[in-house]
């Protein structure tokens, strides 16, 4: 005898969206992850950020075909009775079956060796010339070499971060230690957390902490309300020292991101550090020791602190360019307030998101992210397949209406600052009032 089907109307969906009763949406069948929520490999924030919704296009972005088999542990036998799919949901998940049966989330190539490579020739370069070479200018270099091999770290870590580039899933975790923490002092751990609620709430301002950068920067005249940020969990007050700060972040936007890679430094190890559910917690912190320990001591072997200095600022401003790539593929696109909606997941990741033109032997510089909204549908997508499957990803967007910006480096770079400037000049209107707060509160809210 065939079992009876339970319905439950979206409204009620929406109730349990709170630890401890969670509730999603996989095409119409309802899972119950409270007690998931917490072991989730991704985190809670994504499962917190789509909570009491339908999630099927992000579970599909995110997820291989096998975890299909493991949602029957979740169900709590009640199904959408008012569940529907939009024609452009469903496009996108034609999409992601054409893409797997193409093996494009499987190849990726053989670019991480030559990253890797790369990598170890300019930890050898820099190491034996600030140590068995003499001059200012030989030192200098090795600022700037460190600097690139921390950018090549970025990448690695990026990709590694979405899907498996080493052939086992154990290679692919001490990779991403060595590369990450070990190399750069950045936790891995932080960068998922971290990555995964950018990805979910794409351009959120109170969901997404890439726009979340007060009291320094405000990319729209919403921060001015005060906002509270639901990953750091704390209110990013604006108050006359973030005025100040925001008024003049279009002059002070490139030289911030020139050492922007300290306050990672300092996330990481507030993430590690603190009661949080950390995978791996003792190896994280391990590799970030190991950091501290090399690059004092290769600061160490410079003759004087002038440069030791000069090394310090070389190889963090040009790992600053890595930042700035960062913010331009998103600091000028389409933002909005409130969590993300599982209903048009996929237009607010192509509407938030901007593409930077570049031919294809300049893709080395950009490390995937010049294909920002590819990268943002199909994050588990190789970077070295975003190229191919743009032209479907553009017909997709003309099909539904959807944007599908894109703009040259230096364009993207004018955009930003333009967006910056703006907000700056709103910020500077006197008869926007900030709430009377002491001034230490503007240094409590970082992003």
């Amino acid at each position: 005898m065939a079992e009876t089907r339970k319905y439950i109307s979206m409204e009620e969906l929406k109730t349990h969206n709170k630890k401890g009763d969670l509730w999603i949406s996989i095409q119409g069948r309802v899972l119950d992850v409270s007690d998931w929520a917490n072991n989730h490999p991704g985190g809670e924030l994504p499962l917190m950020s789509l909570a009491g919704q339908d999630a099927t296009d992000a579970f599909i972005a995110y997820h291989p075909s096998y975890a299909w088999q493991l949602l029957d542990k979740f169900s709590n036998g009640y199904y959408l009775k008012d569940f529907t799919v939009s024609e452009a949901s469903k496009d996108y998940r034609r999409l992601v079956y054409e893409f797997s049966k193409m093996n494009l989330f499987r190849d990726t190539g053989y670019g991480v060796f030559v990253s890797l490579f790369v990598m170890a020739m300019l930890c050898v370069f820099s190491v034996y010339g600030v140590v068995f070479c003499q001059g200012f200018g030989i030192h200098l270099l090795c600022g700037v070499f460190i600097g690139c091999l921390w950018i090549q770290s970025g990448w690695i870590g990026h990709d590694s971060g979405h899907y498996q580039i080493m052939p086992t899933p154990n290679l692919n975790r001490f990779v991403q230690i060595l590369t990450g923490n070990c190399l750069t002092g950045l936790s891995m751990a932080w960068w998922k957390r971290n990555h995964n609620a950018h990805h979910i709430a794409c351009n959120s301002l109170d969901y997404d902490p890439d726009l979340q950068h007060m009291p320094l920067f405000a990319v729209s005249s919403k921060f001015f309300h005060s906002l509270t940020s639901y990953f750091y969990d704390r209110k990013m007050v604006f108050n006359n020292v973030s005025r100040f700060l925001v008024s003049n972040q279009h002059w002070t936007f490139y030289p911030v991101m020139g050492f922007a890679r300290i306050n990672l430094l300092a996330q990481s190890l507030i993430l590690l550090l603190s009661k949080r559910n950390v995978p791996y917690r003792k190896l994280e912190l391990l590799g970030v020791v190991v950091f501290l320990t090399w690059y004092p001591l290769l600061l160490s072997f410079l003759p004087n602190w002038g440069e030791r200095l000069a090394f310090f600022a070389a190889s963090f401003m040009v790992t600053g360019i890595q930042h700035v790539q960062f913010c331009l593929n998103h600091f000028s696109s389409d933002v909005y307030v409130g969590p993300p909606t599982g209903h048009d997941w996929f237009e607010k990741q192509t509407s938030g998101s901007l593409n930077i033109q570049c031919s294809p032997w300049m893709d080395w510089f950009h490390g995937g992210l010049q294909f920002q909204i590819e990268h943002h549908l199909f994050p588990r997508l190789p970077h070295s397949q975003l190229r191919k499957v743009s032209p479907f990803v553009k017909d997709l967007c003309k099909k539904h209406g959807l944007p599908y910006n894109s703009a040259t480096f230096l364009e993207a770079n004018m955009m930003t600052l333009r967006t910056l400037r703006n907000a700056a000049l709103q910020a500077r209107d006197l008869s926007n009032s900030v709430p009377k707060n002491l001034v230490w509160e503007a240094f409590n809210n970082h992003g």
